[in-house]
């Protein structure tokens, strides 16, 4: 394919014969994570590359990011040139013709790409959206404070061994919790954690016929240790935590382990961290995550061209070096490529390669629970009414969380707001 780097700006013929088109003005919705922010720290060095083009930033939280672009996609609203998504809409989204096909140059090395990372984003072999960073999920803890305890970390252990540890390093009256897990609602918040817990205790989200399976004894087994955790063990206000709550916590020494997305080690600062793999109950099956946080250019922009310049430039081996330049090997966005994990340099700075690459390379969205499923996705289901049921579970289950409902209550009411949808949705009647 044609090279962007060696494209011009483009001519636009009018009566009067070819006149320069103007570059314009790049809206980009992104989510409100770390390295998001440091892109946007330096993308003047973009802009300075390519005089006429500028950058106007839209930061959000997770669940309001997911909520915007969904509806400007599907109204065709047009509020953006480049939107921020993953897996779950990438290749849903690019089915429907929602989004623009890749379209970089030779020496973006599309190859490069992690092969997880290629095909969670593409539809029928096209690549719909350049990953940023990608992440599966793992344990992070404090070895210091499970030494002191007397305990060790299995590389994988088991979530009755997790509670132990959690317990062991726990200390309320010093403000001290073994751990901290996400609380807040939302099919890619709480959500994407109780999913792979559950999926480990022998759970899944639909039976082989897409009959919900909320309501299943596997289901209530994860919650209920979930809640048993984060009651006993847990910080305060658990139910409100998201990622970057939980990364405060752990940066101001409060808590001893938490288990959530691979990218959080390149921002913890807390010393004496180490890193093993997503617990296990039953099965390892669908135990850890993935995703991409994701560049994608909607369908029918205007600015196609200067979009995926930019896009180009930010998931490209060169950004890579250019944040190993700025902030050191240790805070380079990952997850992606394999040359960030072949850099020397990378190796020495990142403790935590190892475990986050093993993670990646372990999840498998096609095998995912221990029974059959009719879905693909580990974390969630890859059909479109996923986001509007996980949206609705995770709300109960925050509730739960919370003490307003029982685990039983939160789980018949999780299955009665999935079944609503799948039979809107034609699955069955």
């Amino acid at each position: 394919m044609k090279s962007l780097r060696s494209t011009a700006l483009g001519l636009t013929l009018c009566a009067a014969g070819a006149t320069t088109a103007m570059a314009g003005e790049l809206t980009i919705a992104t989510v409100n994570n770390g390295h998001m922010v440091e892109m946007q720290k330096l993308t003047p060095k973009f802009e300075e590359a390519n005089p006429g083009i500028t950058v106007k930033w839209v930061t959000l939280d997770e669940g309001t990011l997911r909520s915007r672009v969904t509806t400007d996609i599907t109204t065709k609203g047009g509020q953006f040139d480049i939107m921020t998504i993953g897996m779950y809409e990438a290749p849903i989204w690019g089915s429907r013709g929602w989004l623009e096909a890749l379209e970089f140059g030779a020496d973006y090395d599309t190859d490069d790409i992690l092969p997880a990372m290629r095909g969670g984003l593409s539809h029928e072999g096209k690549l719909y959206a350049a990953p940023f960073y990608g992440e599966s999920s793992m344990i992070m803890y404090r070895k210091d404070l499970l030494d002191a305890a007397g305990m060790t970390m299995p590389d994988r252990p088991s979530w009755g061994h997790v509670q132990d540890a959690a317990a062991a390093m726990t200390d309320k009256d010093a403000g001290q919790y073994g751990i901290c897990l996400r609380g807040k609602p939302g099919w890619g918040d709480n959500m994407a954690f109780l999913t792979t817990m559950a999926n480990s205790f022998g759970a899944q989200w639909f039976n082989e016929d897409w009959t919900p399976a909320l309501d299943s004894a596997a289901w209530n087994h994860a919650v209920t240790m979930y809640k048993d955790l984060l009651d006993n063990y847990g910080p305060p206000g658990s139910s409100a935590n998201s990622f970057n709550e939980i990364l405060a916590l752990m940066n101001e020494g409060k808590c001893g382990m938490w288990i959530d997305a691979t990218i959080a080690a390149s921002f913890i600062t807390t010393p004496g961290m180490a890193y093993a793999q997503s617990p296990v109950a039953i099965t390892d099956r669908g135990a850890n995550w993935l995703w991409a946080w994701s560049l994608a250019v909607p369908a029918g922009t205007k600015q196609k061209d200067d979009a995926m310049k930019f896009m180009e430039w930010a998931t490209s081996k060169e950004y890579v070096e250019l944040v190993a330049a700025t902030n050191g090997w240790g805070k380079v966005p990952t997850g992606t490529r394999q040359s960030t994990y072949d850099n020397p340099n990378f190796q020495a700075a990142a403790a935590f390669a190892d475990a986050e690459l093993k993670a990646i390379m372990s999840a498998d969205p096609s095998n995912s629970t221990q029974n059959p499923s009719p879905y693909v996705g580990v974390q969630f289901a890859a059909i479109p009414e996923f986001q509007a049921i996980g949206t609705a579970v995770g709300q109960q289950m925050t509730a739960v969380l919370a003490g307003d409902i029982t685990v039983e209550e939160g789980l018949a009411a999780a299955q009665a707001a999935a079944d609503r949808e799948m039979k809107k949705g034609g699955y069955y009647k």
